[in-house]
């Protein structure tokens, strides 16, 4: 699997070692070099990247401020000489953080870093490609940090979105984490028995004990309902009442 890459920093000299690492690592692909995110961000938008070496502290835009307007599909690799972002970095699309000097060993453990997180997002891609309904079926299995694990539909109460991953939680079990689309998911579960109550929550319906006004109550845990699912949901629950 092959990688475009580019690299933003505004001194050319680290642009250059970049470049020269880039060249050495089979599987990137440079697309782009610029020395300023404001030709980056016009250069991007007409020239994608999967993966964007990126310096933080630049004139007329921060590197922090750049990684917000990127496509989420961009994974960010800040390369900078201060190590004081390094905690903000991750609350972006940000896979690595290197100090500069940079050696090509750490910016090697970077790219595969990168590389690793497309190979397995396409895997799974492929995965989603091929479930269908789940008709019948009373489990299934998804991937949890390199291991296959068994899901029982009945033991499923709710399931979050967080952002690339979701989180499946259980009755009585600890949640599980799964790189996965929730549509893929929501396809995938009997919409019988499974309904997806905000974009980012799916909820097991005979799991609904408690509802207050516009959320349903799982212990500790209020899972909003959106305005265009709350009619269906006090339907549900009105046919089975009794009042």
């Amino acid at each position: 699997m092959n990688l475009r890459c580019a690299i933003i920093d505004d001194e050319p000299l680290a642009v250059s070692l970049l470049e020269s690492y880039v060249q050495k690592t089979p599987f990137l692909k440079l697309v782009g070099k610029y020395n300023s995110p404001l030709t980056a961000m016009a250069g991007i938008k007409s020239n994608p990247v999967d993966l964007l070496f990126l310096d933080i502290q630049m004139p007329e835009l921060s590197g922090m401020e750049f990684a917000k307007l990127v496509d989420q599909e961009t994974r960010i690799i800040f390369t900078t000489a201060f190590g004081q972002y390094a905690l903000e970095s991750y609350r972006t699309n940000a896979l690595d953080y290197l100090l500069k000097p940079i050696s090509y060993k750490d910016f090697l453990d970077a790219a595969n870093k990168g590389l690793q997180w497309f190979e397995l997002s396409k895997a799974k891609s492929m995965r989603d490609e091929e479930i269908t309904p789940a008709e019948s079926k009373e489990f299934f299995y998804v991937k949890s940090e390199h291991r296959l694990i068994k899901i029982n539909m009945e033991e499923i109460t709710y399931i979050e979105g967080l952002k690339d991953y979701i989180r499946i939680n259980l009755e009585g079990k600890k949640p599980i984490l799964s790189l996965m689309r929730m549509r893929s998911l929501e396809d995938f579960l009997p919409a019988d028995k499974f309904m997806r109550v905000h974009r980012s929550f799916i909820v097991n319906l005979e799991k609904i004990e408690v509802m207050e006004r516009a959320r349903i109550v799982f212990g500790k845990n209020y899972i909003p309902v959106s305005d265009n699912c709350i009619e269906t949901i006090r339907e549900y629950i009105q046919k089975h009442s009794i009042l």
